[in-house]
């Protein structure tokens, strides 16, 4: 209203005065001056009224355009004045372009997002402060991240690493892009490379730092597989090697003509050739996990299926032994997860093969759910009635090639590799690996992974 009353004193303020002097000063009769004057003030306030329902309806317009609500499909049901009416039109027609262009940064920002999700290396984005503002989901799940921004995993321990923090201030610092190498420690040792490319102007999100991550461990775990299978293989080879070559000449000189000397060492050959392929098996299926180590599994696995899978497959064996395998296994699902169905079967298997080659009468199996300090998971037990393990040994039980009893062990088709299979698979998941042991009594192995 007030505005309506300032309007009008504008537009009709002048003629108002001119006609009230007039009538004041007696030029103009006041039956004609009062009739005049209406006419005035009612031409004033109708003039105003269009004017002002005009800007009402620019004012709207704008509102809607700053609103992103597009252009006008419901008009204000008033008047408008022809140079308000075009400026309207004008300004319909910029927000459609605008609107079309907005939808096609969209469009753009969408795309842009697809491709840096799908990449197969980890990306991490940093606001200035080096606070994390987005990940890909390559790093997502190498590094355990809840959502953006919010890390559970090792993301902390890359920022806060001496070199990629050098290299981070270098990046800040100088605007120039960075090329590191770090070997990041953890429960999973990781070799990574890291680019990191410092943008100028920052992205829509406030971004910095764009960070892409190449992980070399899997190829410097083939590098030294490389190494170490040749160093094990020639060192744990050597002896069975020898004793086919011992056996050869003999059989070939001393031995040619006497049939039962023949028989035995073509025996004791056999069992050298064996030895040594079950070796190779080993060292081979070693230098599988240890590829895939640093990689978390995915997929859940049935643990109770796999376990009364491996049990029937090593019944056979437990029978030609004379031992009892006891199952003490659950009713109610029992599920590992995330996990790698084919690698727990391993551990099962291995485990049951150590229990069988010291049991003496019984080897009993049990699972079910199980807590690891805070965390839900799921266990499975291994208990054997041999002769015990000493305890200063136990340490060390999962390292390669170690066993207790060497010549035993050897006799027994040991090849001291099961356990360390054991151990890399269950740091691969996360797992954990518990050994009792008491002399004369006999053994305890307890495997737990998350899961529920």
């Amino acid at each position: 209203m007030r505005r309506l009353l300032f309007t009008t004193a504008l537009v009709g303020g002048a003629p108002i005065i001119t006609l009230t002097s007039l009538m004041i000063l007696g030029e103009l009769k006041k039956g004609v001056g009062f009739v005049a004057l209406g006419i005035c003030i009612s031409f004033a306030i109708g003039l105003a009224w269009f004017w002002l329902s005009g800007v009402v309806r620019l004012s709207a317009a704008l509102r809607r355009a700053a609103d992103e609500e597009g252009p006008f499909s419901a008009p204000l049901p008033i008047p408008r004045l022809p140079a308000i009416g075009e400026i309207e039109k004008g300004l319909a027609r910029l927000t459609r372009s605008l609107q079309a262009r907005a939808a096609l940064v969209v469009q753009l920002r969408a795309s842009d997002g697809a491709i840096v999700e799908s990449l197969p290396d980890p990306l991490l984005v940093l606001a200035p402060d080096r606070a994390l503002l987005r990940a890909n989901r390559a790093a997502r799940r190498v590094f355990n991240l809840t959502g953006e921004g919010q890390a559970r995993g090792d993301v902390g321990a890359l920022l806060r690493h001496p070199v990629m923090a050098a290299a981070l201030d270098r990046a800040l610092a100088d605007g120039t892009p960075q090329a590191v190498e770090l070997v990041l420690p953890g429960s999973v040792t990781r070799e990574l490379s890291a680019q990191i490319q410092p943008m100028q102007p920052p992205l829509a999100d406030g971004g910095k730092l764009v960070i892409l991550l190449t992980d070399r461990t899997a190829a410097r775990a083939v590098e030294r597989m490389r190494v170490d299978f040749v160093a094990n293989a020639s060192h744990e080879l050597r002896t069975p090697l020898a004793s086919l070559i011992g056996f050869i000449e003999t059989l070939r000189g001393p031995a040619r003509d006497d049939p039962p000397a023949q028989e035995r060492f073509l025996g004791i050959m056999t069992e050298q050739s064996e030895r040594m392929r079950r070796l190779i098996d080993d060292l081979l299926g070693l230098s599988r996990v240890e590829i895939t180590e640093h990689q978390p599994p995915e997929g859940d696995a049935d643990l109770l299926a796999l376990l009364y899978a491996e049990a029937a497959a090593m019944e056979p064996l437990f029978a030609a032994r004379g031992v009892r395998l006891v199952l003490d296994l659950p009713e109610a699902v029992l599920t590992a997860s995330p996990a790698d169905a084919d690698q727990l079967a391993q551990v099962a298997r291995n485990l049951m093969d150590n229990a069988l080659r010291h049991a003496v009468h019984e080897v009993r199996l049990e699972a079910g759910p199980a807590k690891n300090g805070a965390r839900q998971g799921v266990a499975f037990t291994l208990r054997d009635d041999g002769p015990g393990i000493p305890k200063e040994h136990i340490p060390r039980l999962t390292e390669r090639f170690y066993r207790v009893d060497k010549g035993r062990a050897r006799g027994a088709g040991n090849t001291g590799l099961g356990l360390a299979i054991v151990k890399h698979i269950l740091t691969r998941h996360r797992g954990q690996l518990t050994i009792e042991s008491e002399i004369g009594v006999g053994s305890t192995f307890r495997v737990w992974v998350p899961g529920g």
